[in-house]
């Protein structure tokens, strides 16, 4: 917990002197400052001795956290070229009637361009999902035997959706640096 240490040191206290105020040992404030959360008795005891309030101490912990996460997404998203994203989500276009292609594309670009981020994990799933998905359609389609109009109508359909999707994403990605269609999961 780095908060422990900042209050610490701000009540210009060593971690000897917070130990034998608090009467915890001088190892498990080091462990705390390291990182371990508090419970139970400690947490009460460092507080008491800190003279500040229990749930303050753990608020400001939470807080710390909060800030690395900001600070890791904001390192994140300074690696992540959006131009390059889009590029790599529009080149599944080219190859849209040819579904391995759509994903080998971008799959490539993405090293090409050193874009290894989730963003461009997502466009790909995507195109995997799709290509898996698509067949699938397609063959219940011609199972289900509605003659050949209607099994080419699936075809196309098919093959615009999956349009519709890398437009729609490339949409997103102009406008709030996002997609508008994304997986809860990255399938690479």
């Amino acid at each position: 917990m780095p908060t422990l240490k900042a209050i610490r040191e701000q009540k210009n206290l060593t971690q000897e002197e917070l130990a034998e105020k608090s009467k915890i040992s001088v190892r498990t404030i080091q462990r705390i400052e390291s990182g371990t959360e508090p419970k139970g008795h400690t947490l009460r005891a460092l507080a008491q001795a800190l003279d500040i309030q229990q749930n303050l101490l753990q608020d400001t912990a939470v807080t710390d956290e909060v800030k690395i996460e900001r600070k890791e997404e904001e390192q994140v998203q300074e690696n992540i070229n959006y131009s390059f994203i889009k590029i790599i989500n529009l080149s599944s276009l080219l190859f849209v009637i040819v579904p391995p292609i759509n994903i080998l594309v971008p799959l490539l670009l993405l090293f090409k361009m050193k874009q290894r981020n989730s963003l461009a994990r997502q466009i790909i799933s995507v195109q995997i999902l799709w290509t898996i998905t698509a067949p699938i359609v397609f063959m219940l389609g011609i199972f289900l035997k509605p003659g050949a109009g209607l099994t080419l109508a699936f075809m196309i359909i098919i093959i615009l959706s999956n349009i519709f999707i890398i437009i729609r994403n490339a949409a997103e990605i102009d406008r709030h640096k996002k997609l508008y269609y994304r997986l809860n999961f990255n399938m690479i």
